[in-house]
């Protein structure tokens, strides 16, 4: 298989994922939208055409691209180990999700980066779209980034499409508006970020927003302290967005792309 040919793949699985999570979410709300109508989900959505267009215009080369370099170069880590192939793959993987945990973290603390973030979070609502409504800058960072932890660590193709797989489907999962039964949830918490672990990340309250930081594994908000079990004020009655930025301007396309440029502001 071709890179091309997994690059559909990936975008065959977001898209089916997408329309999945959007019936189940409109079949089991966890919460009611105040702004049930399309025009915020397509400023959501319409970030992700933004990015992959500068990303296809600024970068020579995808993840897969530079974890088959790597291979080819003998770059990083596991190049230089010999061990076996389910032991780097499960290695790998975690290392990747560590890495893009990090980063999270990062996001939240470093003004500069913080003005890219903020747009996530700045979404007065919570449901799947949120979870693809990235600045286009920011996810050019973040690509550049995922180069650099490709290349440290040697990280071979196979890992690299299921982590961007798992890591696109986890997405698009975790900022459902879905409500997941409750026994069920706290079974699934002890390994997996579920949409109810996630939503107290998208909280208004600072302590409540830099916490939960995971996107696919809860371990390690446990391991690192960052962890928040449920929000103060409930599920249903807890507020979403930024404070800093009420009313509907968060809900419209360039306001969003203008918003980095913007006064500055920290979580």
């Amino acid at each position: 298989m071709t890179l091309p040919d997994h690059d559909l793949l990936r975008a065959l699985i977001f898209a089916g994922l997408l329309a999945l999570m959007l019936l189940l979410q409109a079949w089991r709300p966890r919460r009611p939208l105040a702004r049930p109508g399309w025009h915020r989900r397509a400023t959501n959505l319409g970030m992700v055409i933004a990015s992959v267009t500068l990303l296809w215009l600024v970068l020579p080369l995808s993840a897969l691209g530079m974890a088959g370099l790597a291979t080819e170069r003998g770059w990083g880590l596991f190049n230089h180990l010999d061990i076996p192939p389910a032991l780097e793959f499960v290695a790998g993987f975690l290392l990747l999700d560590l890495g893009i945990y990090l980063q999270h973290v990062a996001t939240h603390h470093v003004p500069l980066l913080w003005r890219l973030h903020r747009m996530h979070h700045c979404d007065p609502e919570f449901d799947t779209t949120t979870g693809v409504r990235f600045h286009p800058l920011e996810i050019l960072l973040s690509m550049l980034y995922k180069f650099a932890l490709i290349a440290t660590l040697g990280i071979t193709w196979p890992v690299v499409l299921a982590f961007e797989i798992v890591l696109n489907s986890t997405a698009l999962f975790n900022h459902g508006n879905l409500a997941i039964p409750t026994r069920i949830d706290a079974i699934l918490r002890w390994v997996v970020v579920t949409p109810d672990v996630h939503r107290v990340h998208h909280s208004t309250l600072p302590r409540e927003t830099n916490s939960n930081f995971g996107f696919n594994l809860t371990l390690w908000d446990r391991l690192f302290g960052t962890w928040t079990d449920q929000p103060n004020l409930g599920h249903e009655a807890m507020h979403i967005g930024l404070d800093a930025f009420p009313g509907d301007s968060p809900t419209r396309f360039w306001w969003c792309l203008r918003l980095p440029f913007s006064r500055p502001g920290r979580a």
